[in-house]
């Protein structure tokens, strides 16, 4: 059996839990919006169409923002044919996507739904097709209180108070060639940050995202952040960084440990942001907002648009069923990203419903939680207080993409308040059991609380909407503390939180 040691020290802190790391993303795009969250003809629908079922579900996942309205989708998005009344709205060809959108929902719908949810909104503003006037146009319509054209509209339509939106996406992966409105670096950021300067002169404290790469395997990686903040630097909070280079292809090994390639992503990107800090003399330090990450299978057949004369509304696409060691690769994602929590100020799961999603539903009828939903969902929930900084000791695995990683991949969060500590561990071995020992003498007399481990013989076991709950997170009765250690057997292909109380 592999043997790893892990060491706790309240002095070695990260930095801050972050709510906002655990925010997903709603895009028109497939049946996300469309029969996802709004969906008029389910019994469980409210008055303004939506899902109440899906609102219970969105709420135990612990989501804490949501990016809205995408993605590809954002790049040919004219927000005004998403407001005043529904049946004057037009319908319009979504090029992203090859789909049609009948605006049902726009920017007032979104922001009701996400007030029930109980999410923070995250505003994604189309510097495709359209430049700063239409940014300040929806800004205005947004967070002015009235007594403006778009102010006054907003109220006409039926809300009173402003949304007053804090987060907005100064576009969407302007790096890529497949974007409408795709631009250089140096012509997306001067863009960005003409229309970042002219935002900030309605609401100076707003929060302002600029488009970092696509992924860190883009041609224009590194070159194009250092390029992008060179214009953009004194004007924005994050620069964004979307991942979804993660899926099994044969390669079992190197797919758990696809938070390697994360970990890169993010020093890249900081290391990037703080070279154009010292280049410009600046002193305030850019963030990254990780607003797209998860696993996506993009070669499926389901990850194929429509074509031709075929522009559907709300198409079934991207609609992959997640297995096990799908949900172990996005319970390690989520331990990178807590793990760079002094760098990553925001995140986004991409998607929230149905499209490469946690949450599945039928149009009408059930709904469904894949294996993903659940690591997320336990992460949220008990990842509270500070980070903890861990001394790591790990037996290494060789994958082919990666080279030799630790079997071992951890993250580890302390709340002094409430006296709790919680461990959040992974075991990327395809075939050997792991045991675990952890030092947390520094932490005083602690307890077990609990732990729970997701794992499962067959690890290419995937929910449905039949069976949704034969492989969920089990309790693991091998966890026990007795002085100052605790001792926990991780089962290959594994993903476990264990937590500690006073």
């Amino acid at each position: 059996m592999l043997k790893a040691t892990l060491v706790l020290d309240p002095a070695f802190v990260v930095g801050p839990v972050r709510r906002r790391t655990f925010g997903s993303f709603v895009e028109h795009l497939g049946r996300c919006v469309y029969t996802g969250i709004h969906d008029p003809a389910h019994p469980s629908a409210d008055a303004d169409g939506f899902r109440e079922d899906v609102i219970d579900v969105v709420r135990e996942l612990g989501v804490g923002t949501v990016r809205y309205p995408g993605g590809n989708f954002v790049s040919g998005y004219r927000w005004e044919d998403g407001v005043g009344p529904q049946d004057s709205r037009p319908t319009r060809l979504d090029l992203a996507w090859h789909s049609s959108d009948p605006n049902t929902v726009g920017v007032d719908e979104f922001i009701r739904w996400a007030r029930k949810a109980d999410v923070e909104p995250m505003m994604a503003i189309n510097l495709g097709t359209r430049g700063v006037q239409e940014a300040l146009d929806i800004l205005e319509y947004c967070n002015v209180d009235g007594g403006t054209h778009f102010s006054d509209l907003r109220r006409q339509n039926g809300t009173d108070e402003p949304h007053n939106i804090r987060m907005w996406c100064l576009g969407n992966e302007m790096d890529g060639p497949w974007q409408i409105g795709h631009k250089t670096a140096h012509e997306y950021g001067r863009l960005a940050a003409e229309t970042a300067r002219a935002m900030r002169m309605i609401d100076p404290d707003l929060e302002l995202v600029v488009c970092g790469s696509s992924g860190s395997a883009m041609p224009t990686f590194g070159a194009w952040e250092a390029t992008v903040l060179a214009e953009t630097y004194s004007h924005v909070d994050m620069v964004s960084a979307h991942a979804y280079y993660y899926e099994e292809d044969g390669d079992l090994a190197s797919f758990l440990a696809s938070a390697v390639d994360m970990d890169h992503f993010v020093e890249s990107v900081a290391a990037t942001a703080d070279y154009v800090r010292a280049a410009k003399k600046q002193t305030k330090r850019i963030h990254i907002s990780f607003d797209e990450w998860n696993v996506w299978y993009q070669q499926r057949a389901e990850s194929e648009p429509p074509s031709g004369q075929d522009w559907p509304v709300a198409p079934v696409l991207l609609e992959d069923r997640y297995n096990v060691a799908d949900a172990v690769v996005v319970g390690n994602l989520l331990i990178s990203l807590l793990r760079h929590t002094d760098r990553v100020h925001s995140a986004s799961l991409a998607q929230l419903v149905n499209v490469i999603a946690p949450i599945m539903t039928e149009p009408g009828g059930r709904l469904w939680r894949q294996t993903t939903f659940h690591p997320f969902a336990l992460t949220a929930q008990h990842a509270k207080g500070d980070v903890l900084r861990l001394a790591v000791e790990s037996p290494q695995v060789e994958t082919v993409k990666f080279g030799e990683v630790n079997a071992l991949d951890a993250v580890a969060t302390r709340d002094a308040e409430a006296g709790e500590v919680a461990i959040f561990a992974v075991n990327r071995s395809v075939s050997e059991p792991l045991t675990l020992t952890v030092d947390i003498r520094s932490l005083g007399d602690l307890r077990l609380l609990g732990a729970q481990t997701l794992s499962n013989p067959d690890h290419t076991w995937a929910a449905t909407a039949d069976d949704d709950t034969s492989v969920l997170p089990r309790d693991n009765s091998s966890a026990a503390v007795s002085g100052g250690t605790v001792t926990v057997e991780l089962p290959a292909v594994s993903w476990s939180v264990i937590r500690l109380g006073a």
